[in-house]
């Protein structure tokens, strides 16, 4: 099976944790995550995604540890 180039455009999606994905545009975004204003094909938000999501602990998580320091 030959592997076919994903040409469809997404939207970088983020929840209320600070835990990012992708979500097809012209999908409803589901409840809980909201569009953050970046858009392109699959490489270019997951690249994205990368660059500005080094800590991968849900955002309570890091809220409480730094409680606990």
């Amino acid at each position: 099976m030959e592997a076919t180039e994903d040409l469809r455009r997404y939207h970088v999606v983020v929840n209320d944790e600070e835990q990012y994905s992708i979500w097809l545009e012209g999908s409803e975004i589901p409840a809980g995550w909201r569009a953050v204003g970046v858009t392109g094909d699959r490489a270019t938000c997951l690249a994205h995604i990368d660059e500005i999501w080094t800590d991968l602990r849900p955002r309570s998580l890091r809220e409480h540890l730094e409680t606990q320091g």
